[in-house]
């Protein structure tokens, strides 16, 4: 059903837009609001994006149902009034730090303040200050920043599936904690950071490492290695007025240089290490009777799902560590060989997910007690250090990263979006069983998109191979439920915590579907220019086979998970 509504005066036509709020956007307006996401449930809690009616009434246009003939008004005296009561009302309760705080220039509650002329405070705070909760190894939880818009608790619930966070007492008593007032490495936190990426005031924020990796880059006895995920490539660039899905690897290469790096690896070629070793056990598996489904081990926060609520699927996880934990000792043994000149490699990851900075924590992932990979920075932490380096970023020429830790293939590149994995192993396994490929039937399209849940089926070795590809954690639920229940049968399931991919990780610049979906074609853009489309055909991947892992395969490209 559709209609016409008058806002402004203006009629507006209307089709399937669920609420009143879409229906002013498409009007062009830009409304106010904290605790609105698309994607999310429409909860009003922020009452920013209130509309008055021809009757004078007031009501949260998020929660309206749009309406032929309903005539409001977006901007009327009454409603500047109330908002700018209401952002008065929030900053009373909200701690102030601006100045220093990491959100100063992209918080929202300060931008709207800004634009609605709140210059003073009449109220006094007088809630209790609580401390910051810095048990996680990927966020910060600071309750004194928080304004209760309720953004955390949803996407928790209703994207990953995991209610870490809830509302506690009412009224001006009320906040928001984790069960019992637990810090979160005592809860079953998975460390997506999704909560921190829709937060609008830093009351949860990612856990910054740039400063450590500012005084290794200025040590003298430090060698500093930087590697770079695929999808930062095709994110950075937004902060930097550059299109979504724009690749600028050459470009944060250049950036990466002149801030004092040493070197810099692509973990393109780290996700190409990933694909042999999850093909040869897939095929090992699929020959052997091995057990299936076999679930892909790349996302850490999956793996940290499966660890903590249902550790009955450990059996079925893929042994092969995430790309950027394969190469991370390949770096490191590569560099000392080459290298030896007395100084200690610093491996830096440079990745679009906050749940690296819990892997690279792990002691599964540790040699002589020092971490494999000493740092990891997200793609935000990323931008951060291009600003304090003064650098134009736009302006920068491009680069190639240094071979031969530079060069990966097509197949490694599309790891960065969801059903990239699953299509990265088949390339791998139809190569290995001397199937022909054109460079158009080497892409498995049934894989891509962002549907909750995709399949796919394909022959090899005259068996019939059933897949599935799943992001966001919550969905993922339901269809392990649907494989238990017998209800499916896949051999084959990749699974990534966050919607999208990596390219949706917590770690990028924020953007909701449309943008991750940008960030993806530029990933099998990047894909279709590479010279080498399938991982087995990388010659760098033969010649670090026998020149660094040699002997070593099991012990540094593979993992046992435990609950």
């Amino acid at each position: 059903m559709g209609g016409t509504m008058i806002i402004n005066g203006r009629p507006v036509a209307f089709t399937d837009e669920k609420n009143v709020l879409a229906v002013i956007h498409k009007a062009g307006i830009d409304m106010p609001t904290l605790c609105y996401y698309s994607e999310l449930s429409t909860y009003g809690a922020c009452r920013m994006c209130v509309v008055e009616d021809s009757k004078g009434r007031i009501n949260s246009s998020c929660s309206m149902e749009p309406a032929d003939g309903l005539e409001i008004r977006t901007n009327t005296a009454k409603l500047l009034r109330y908002r700018q009561m209401i952002i008065e009302l929030l900053l009373a309760a909200h701690d102030c730090n601006c100045t220093i705080c990491g959100k100063s220039g992209s918080c929202r509650l300060q931008m709207l303040a800004h634009h609605y002329g709140v210059r003073r405070v009449r109220f006094t705070d007088t809630r209790e200050r609580l401390p910051e909760d810095t048990s996680s190894y990927s966020v910060v939880r600071n309750p004194n920043k928080c304004i209760l818009c309720g953004d955390c608790v949803r996407v928790c619930s209703e994207i990953q599936g995991m209610g870490i966070l809830d509302f506690v007492h009412r009224g001006s008593e009320a906040r928001v904690r984790p069960a019992f007032d637990e810090d979160l490495i005592n809860t079953k936190c998975i460390s997506c950071g999704q909560c921190a990426a829709v937060c609008p005031t830093n009351a949860i924020r990612i856990k910054r490492h740039i400063a450590d990796v500012w005084a290794a880059i200025f040590d003298p006895k430090k060698r500093v290695v930087a590697q770079i995920a695929p999808a930062v490539r095709v994110a950075l660039g937004e902060r930097f007025g550059l299109e979504p899905g724009a690749n600028s690897v050459g470009k944060i290469v250049s950036a990466l240089r002149a801030m004092g790096f040493d070197h810099v690896a692509d973990t393109t070629l780290g996700a190409d290490f990933t694909v042999m070793e999850e093909a040869a056990e897939f095929m090992d598996r699929l020959k052997n009777g091995g057990t299936f489904p076999m679930y892909t081990s790349c996302c850490p926060a999956w793996v940290k799902y499966c660890e903590n609520s249902d550790p009955e699927l450990l059996e079925h996880l893929s042994t092969c560590r995430s790309p950027m934990s394969m190469f991370s000792p390949v770096i490191k043994k590569y560099y000392e060989q080459m290298e030896n000149d007395g100084r200690e490699t610093i491996n830096v990851a440079i990745m679009p997910c906050t749940a690296k900075k819990m892997e690279a924590a792990r002691k599964e992932f540790t040699r002589d007690g020092v971490p494999e990979t000493n740092y990891v920075l997200t793609t935000q932490e990323l931008v951060e250090m291009i600003n304090e380096s003064g650098l134009s970023f736009d302006s920068l020429e491009d680069y190639a990263p240094d071979m031969p830790l530079g060069l990966g293939s097509g197949a490694g590149v599309i790891f960065g979006a969801t059903g990239g994995v699953a299509e990265a192993v088949v390339r791998r396994c139809v190569n290995d069983n001397k199937q022909y490929l054109s460079s158009q039937k080497i892409e498995l399209t049934a894989v891509r998109g962002f549907d909750s849940v995709k399949e796919a089926a394909l022959t090899i070795d005259g068996t019939e191979i059933k897949l599935a590809v799943v992001h966001g954690l919550r969905n993922a639920q339901k269809l392990i439920a649907s494989v238990r229940a017998g209800e499916c049968f896949y051999h084959l399931i990749e699974v990534m915590a966050c919607p999208g991919g990596c390219v949706g990780g917590a770690g990028q610049p924020y953007g909701l579907t449309g943008v991750k979906k940008e960030r993806a074609q530029g990933l099998y853009t990047a894909d279709k220019m590479s010279g080498i489309r399938s991982s087995d055909e990388n010659p760098i991947i033969t010649y670090l086979y026998d020149q660094v892992v040699k002997d070593q395969a099991h012990e540094m490209l593979h993992v046992h998970y435990h609950a």
